[in-house]
């Protein structure tokens, strides 16, 4: 029998809406079989989520997605199977996670110069975990009236040359797998067709990657179209990498997105579960609490 599996998905702890045991029985009654938990540049969910893992009988895989600054553009790379204990990844993340309150904070300030006051605290009520970020300051707007919906917010508020965009300085893409391949992880590139690059900026992108010792590509990515599909699995099969697939699940407020439902890798790719690292791993990670491999 194949499993169901999902390789990228967020809870309160960074952007997402339900806690960690809830995105875990949530998935469990969705029909997935193998999900990875990958907050924005945190760990700190994983613990919990490993608990109820155990407790309902889903396999758990460590995660986390971490934020890049790459050629002037912000892309992520997702970290699977990683030692969550590992002291160089964890110093990563914490710097990230330093950037991340001081962008807060600026975006408030600039916010506030548009005439939209107490901003950083209405984005600090959203956010459960260590992570603010520009989806609780939308809640916030939403909430005030100042937008009708996240589209509206964005567009208007935290883009490029909007009141409260800050430009990130993240990562740079060497760091990023260094630090998951110190932890022992897996390097996957998140949702590649989200960036809408040239085909000669992606193969560049995607030809760094490999080169720093990247090991896959997310080819089936939240509701992607067949399009998207058979292009990132021809260029996963061109640059030599495995095939991922991840809903990047947020939580229930996007209808449009639900669990379980992901489409199949293609048949010409090989999936990333079959890397002879996963082989060996996979074993110790079903259904146990608080995971460190």
């Amino acid at each position: 029998m194949s499993l169901h599996y999902d390789l990228h998905s967020h809870s309160i702890i960074s952007d997402g809406s339900l806690s960690p045991s809830e995105l875990v029985r949530h998935a469990h009654q969705s029909g997935v079989d193998v999900l990875a938990l990958t907050d924005h540049d945190t760990t700190d969910g994983l613990a919990e989520a490993g608990l109820e893992a155990a407790r309902v009988g889903i396999s758990l895989i460590n995660g986390v997605e971490i934020s890049v600054s790459w050629n002037k553009y912000t892309i992520h790379i997702v970290g699977l199977l990683a030692q969550v204990d590992n002291e160089i990844l964890q110093q990563g993340l914490s710097g990230l996670r330093e950037f991340r309150i001081w962008r807060a904070q600026e975006i408030a300030k600039r916010l506030h110069k548009a005439g939209i006051p107490d901003a950083y605290e209405g984005a600090q009520v959203y956010a459960t975990g260590s992570i603010i970020g520009r989806v609780h300051f939308a809640k916030f707007l939403i909430e005030k009236e100042y937008a009708r919906d996240m589209r509206e917010v964005f567009k208007r508020f935290l883009v490029h040359n909007k009141p409260g965009y800050v430009n990130g300085q993240w990562a740079s893409l060497e760091d990023t797998l260094r630090w998951i391949k110190a932890a022992g992880g897996i390097a996957v590139v998140a949702h590649p067709a989200r960036y809408r690059f040239t085909a000669t900026k992606l193969k560049l992108l995607l030809g760094e990657f490999k080169e720093l010792g990247g090991v896959a590509m997310e080819v089936v990515s939240g509701n992607p179209t067949r399009d998207e599909i058979e292009h990132m699995s021809k260029r996963a099969q061109t640059q030599h990498l495995l095939a991922s697939r991840g809903s990047d699940y947020h939580g229930p407020e996007n209808a449009w997105l639900k669990m379980g439902r992901l489409q199949t890798i293609p048949a010409s790719c090989q999936p990333v579960w079959e890397h002879e690292v996963w082989s060996s791993l996979l074993p110790a990670v079903i259904q146990q609490p608080a995971v460190v491999l």
